[in-house]
């Protein structure tokens, strides 16, 4: 069933997109995603990798990932289970470097460099907000764009009012541009600067490889505002393999190291908290 007014396939690329951000954005799924990059661990190396995570917080970040079909939990034995990735977790994660790439030009920098993590994790904050996506798509793929026209086509089944909330946040946050009340809306530096982002989480999500991303069909490199596009084919994400399956062989091409260090402690200061585009 369509959830906006956009065209069919381009609802379901946003639902699917949504979905994707979901499945990643709580607090230290990405954290536990990139711990599992290499083989597969017992319950106790999670967790001397993750150290400020108490069990009661891993083991039901474990069963969520889980159930999203990104880590395969294996009976070995009756006391022998290890978690590791599924193929869609492996092909997921070169997705998060072009999101470090995005905050590191467009995110506020503090006085000293941030772990990639946490730019990871603020980035996400930002996207996963309600309606942030199919405001987005519109805008990029309509160009200058009234308040009432995105009303109509975000959520056409609510009133065309509820529509600013969401767009000032997406202000506040720098994603979005308005010379003020009653000003179209359009999509700022910043905001276009998602391209890569949200190119390579659609490609993921429908089943695509992620070399695909430079065609998409609203956030290609060769597509303009306002210029009919092609659609998007997508195939369905695989079911998820039984969790007695052996783990795949197929590993990440890139370093774990690039992202992420075991002996990382958690930030100090909280992830991006609502309200602006700076930290």
């Amino acid at each position: 069933m369509s959830l906006t007014g956009l065209p069919p396939a381009t609802d379901a690329d946003v639902a699917r997109v949504s979905e994707a951000l979901a499945m990643i954005t709580p607090r230290w799924n990405v954290r536990i995603l990139l711990a599992l990059s290499g083989p597969p661990l017992r319950y106790n190396e999670i967790a001397d990798k993750l150290p400020w995570l108490r069990s009661g917080q891993l083991h039901p970040k474990l069963q969520s990932l889980c159930d999203a079909g990104l880590v395969r939990r294996t009976e070995h034995d009756a006391r022998h289970v290890t978690y590791g990735h599924t193929d869609r977790a492996t092909t997921l994660l070169p997705v998060l470097p072009l999101v470090v790439t995005w905050a590191e030009q467009y995110l506020e920098q503090p006085e000293g460099p941030l772990p990639p993590i946490d730019q990871i994790e603020d980035s996400l904050t930002l996207l996963t907000r309600r309606h942030v996506a199919a405001i987005l798509w519109t805008l990029k793929a309509r160009g200058e764009t009234s308040g009432r026209v995105l009303a109509e086509i975000v959520m056409p089944d609510a009133g065309w009012t509820a529509v600013y909330p969401p767009l000032r946040q997406l202000v506040a946050d720098g994603l979005v541009n308005t010379a003020g009340s009653g000003h179209p809306y359009s999509l700022s530096t910043a905001g276009e600067g998602l391209g890569p982002v949200f190119g390579a989480l659609s490609a993921w999500s429908a089943g695509q490889p992620l070399a695909q991303a430079a065609r998409h069909p609203v956030w290609g490199q060769n597509n303009q505002a306002g210029q009919p596009s092609r659609a998007w084919v997508s195939h369905p994400a695989p079911t998820p393999a039984p969790a007695a399956q052996t783990q795949s062989a197929q590993r990440p091409t890139w370093r774990r190291t690039d992202l992420f260090s075991h002996a990382l402690p958690p930030r100090t200061t909280p992830a991006l908290p609502t309200g602006g585009i700076r930290r």
